[in-house]
């Protein structure tokens, strides 16, 4: 007997020495050709918060008249913009970015201005992508400009959010309700129609590292397409997880999962395709509604979104377009820091010039129609961005992304039954096309993210002590390079 249990045991060794034989490395990426964009203003970004300091010591009252007056000017200087065309090196987008920067502090400390200026904010955002129409958007100028002043400009009023009472925030901002003929419904007080983007950003830590993990640093982790059947009227999205691959969702179920940030874009009325075809949006997300209720579509973790055999979120959306004339994300997202770019080839990532969602925003195509966020969730996302900024930090310094490796073994073990799950139709603890070293990468990331937020989230209590306010954005990545120096 004690012979039997000894070979078991020894067998059970040798598999687990086996099973600990480390996977090949990834190969190093192959990196777009262009260069992150860098704000390189932080005299400009502490200025501003000596002058909210300031502004704090004044009564608002005293301030309403000045505010009103700059807004005012901003509004009639916008007004100006739109009778003309202009590129996108034009100085008055500069002056723009100016004016509606050094208006924040003072709206900071009378935040009963509040809401209008996030208003401002969306007059600003309509004005440039007009503008963006006869940009040629893969053109480094074109999307610097666009991104100083659309994402700028969010993250302007996001300070201000920050520091406002939860009575004097909107909810909702609104942008153009763009015309469209396709079947709608209500949903959050704004009609929606068949074939709407809902971009959005989920909770996790890997739903930041995608916001974040790009040329352009953004808002956004997710998109899917929305679908109203024309007889029903019942809504239902189309949309991929990592978890999933492609899938029809319940509209409630989205709803109800958590999201930090939602954003409604809508294709133009007047592109000639849609003014040929106005049904041509509702056409697209219900043929793709179809395709994926008639076959599994897995999960793209390689970010091709050239073969539509497996889709990630983005590629759900512009694969549905493409496949009726319309190619969305006119400006390529692109990935070019070798660090950023060696973390994500090691979750699975292949492609590095491909479409991500904080992008697709900054497309010309397509209006914004509404936008939502709350206090809290908006605290989390920051906190969030914090994090992985730093933790990016130390990718471009050569940082690996490691894993346990005497629990490679378990991790094997879970993708196989996975695989068998997979095979029935069901789902496993290792999603579908993700390896078992990716996965348990992605895990450990999860928890060091996790345990980082939760010591930041101590250093901003004490901040928030010491000064009276929450630490604006960039003392926030300062407070986590603390952090992260302090480990």
């Amino acid at each position: 007997m004690f012979k039997l249990f000894g070979i078991i045991f020894l067998m059970l060794v040798a598999l687990y020495l086996v099973l600990l034989i480390p996977s090949k490395a990834p190969d190093v990426p192959v990196l777009a050709d262009k260069q992150p964009f860098v704000w390189n203003q932080d005299s400009v970004w502490e200025s501003l918060e000596q002058e909210f300091i300031a502004a704090k010591q004044i009564d608002c009252l005293e301030n309403i008249s000045k505010i009103d007056t700059a807004i005012a000017a901003i509004h009639q200087f916008l007004n100006q913009i739109e009778q003309d065309t202009l590129p996108p090196e034009a100085t008055q987008f500069a002056l723009l970015e100016r004016q509606f920067f050094q208006l924040g502090p003072q709206i900071g400390a009378c935040e009963e201005r509040l809401s209008a200026y996030m208003q401002l904010f969306s007059k600003i955002r309509r004005v440039v992508k007009r503008q963006s129409i006869h940009w040629d958007m893969k053109s480094g100028k074109a999307r610097n400009t666009i991104y100083r002043l659309l994402y700028g400009g969010r993250a302007g009023i996001e300070e201000l959010i920050l520091q406002a009472k939860a009575e004097n925030i909107p909810a909702m901002l609104i942008g153009n309700n763009e015309p469209s003929q396709t079947p709608s419904i209500d949903v959050l007080g704004v009609k929606v129609h068949s074939g709407d983007m809902l971009v959005s950003r989920g909770g996790a830590p890997t739903s930041a590292l995608i916001s974040r993990g790009n040329d352009y640093p953004g808002n956004f982790s997710h998109v899917s397409l929305i679908h109203v059947d024309e007889n029903s009227g019942k809504a239902s999205i189309v949309e991929s997880w990592i978890e999933k691959g492609v899938f029809v969702n319940e509209f409630e179920s989205y709803l109800n999962d958590k999201k930090l940030r939602m954003m409604i874009l809508r294709p133009r009325a007047n592109l000639p395709t849609l003014q040929k075809n106005p049904m041509l949006p509702h056409e697209a997300v219900d043929s793709a509604k179809r395709i994926v209720e008639s076959k599994h579509i897995p999960y793209d973790f390689a970010m091709n979104y050239k073969d539509p055999s497996k889709q990630f979120c983005a590629e759900v959306v512009s694969s549905a377009y493409s496949n009726f004339g319309i190619d969305l994300w006119m400006g390529i997202s692109s990935i070019s820091s070798p660090g950023l770019a060696r973390w994500l080839s090691m979750m699975g990532v292949e492609f590095f010039e491909t479409h991500e969602p904080s992008d697709l925003e900054y497309d010309p195509q397509l209006t914004v129609v509404a936008e939502w966020r709350g206090l809290e969730t908006l605290y989390q996302d920051h906190l969030d961005n914090a994090v992985i900024d730093i933790m990016l930090e130390g990718a471009e310094a050569g940082e690996g992304l490691p894993y346990n490796w005497y629990e490679l073994p378990f991790g094997r073990l879970a993708k196989g039954y996975s695989m068998v799950l997979n095979w029935m139709g069901k789902e496993g603890p290792v999603p579908e096309g993700m390896s078992a070293t990716t996965a348990m990468r992605v895990r450990k990331f999860i928890k060091t993210h996790h345990g980082f937020r939760d010591v930041l989230k101590e250093k901003v209590k004490a901040y928030e002590a010491e000064n009276g306010y929450r630490p604006p954005y960039w003392d926030l990545v300062s407070l986590a390079r603390k952090v992260k120096a302090e480990e």
